[in-house]
């Protein structure tokens, strides 16, 4: 379909949805911090207690690839840059692994070499939105400016058109946010491993990176890390090579076939 048209026919189903009031209802549901119950032991995680299971299924929403084989799709959030970014994508091309990086539009501004480098490295480059802040409480036409900005930006630096992955800012998300988005065209990306690694000024080492990874290894995981995190730079090299010692595959996020709720 021609961008033009696209973006014509994006514009008028956010009308119609918000001239027949359905994204402003008070029936609602959300917002919702994204959580789950880690993995142990190869176990899969779980987010059936936290009650928005429904709300991700019915809008096409992923935090899991195939949990019946041993693939892993590895992420990284990139708001900003502090000098670790270059050293991760040294390492994934290394290795030979695809990644998904979301960004923000300061990233974008700031670090321009950085986006044009992931995706001729062939990452994926995924929606993090502009201004990074909380969608499930903005309206559909500042989310539609949010993502499009971004996918803009991306597309005036490296000639890539097409973005279809969307991480919301700090995991918040509702019913109302992901359906303006998947109206625009996006696939909701959250995440079924992870560790507290953004606090720039509360690293704790490689070691601890590796084991906040490694244990909560499981099939299917999509692993969430922070750019920012001297830890993870220093670490990934070691999680990538040990996790395929025991016998996983990393995916890119395209490759993605199967979406399994628990």
């Amino acid at each position: 379909m021609h961008r033009s048209l696209k973006i014509l026919l994006c514009s008028a189903a956010l009308f119609g949805l918000l001239g027949f009031g359905v994204l402003a209802s008070a029936q609602e549901a959300g917002p919702f911090h994204f959580g789950f119950k880690k993995s142990k032991n190869g176990e899969l995680p779980s987010i059936a207690q936290e009650g928005f299971m429904g709300i991700l299924r019915k809008h096409q929403a992923v935090f899991l690839g195939d949990t019946g084989k041993k693939e892993l799709y590895l992420t990284f959030d990139n708001g900003y840059e502090n000098g670790y970014t270059k050293k991760i994508l040294d390492v994934l091309k290394e290795k030979k692994v695809p990644a998904a990086f979301f960004v923000t539009g300061h990233f974008i501004r700031d670090q321009p070499e950085l986006v044009k480098r992931m995706v001729n490295d062939g990452h994926v480059v995924g929606n993090h939105s502009w201004s990074h802040p909380d969608l499930s409480q903005v309206s559909a036409s500042r989310i539609q400016e949010e993502l499009e900005k971004v996918r803009q930006g991306v597309a005036d630096l490296t000639g890539r058109q097409e973005m279809k992955y969307l991480r919301p800012p700090r995991g918040i998300f509702s019913d109302r946010m992901l359906q303006v988005s998947r109206t625009l065209g996006y696939t909701g990306v959250f995440w079924s491993v992870a560790y507290r690694d953004w606090e720039i000024n509360r690293q704790k080492g490689m070691q601890y990176a590796y084991g906040s990874v490694m244990g909560q290894l499981h099939p299917g995981a999509v692993i969430l890390l922070h750019s920012v995190s001297a830890d993870n730079a220093a670490a990934l090299g070691k999680i990538i090579d040990d996790a395929r010692r025991q016998g996983y595959v990393f995916n890119s996020l395209d490759q993605m076939q199967l979406k399994t709720y628990r």
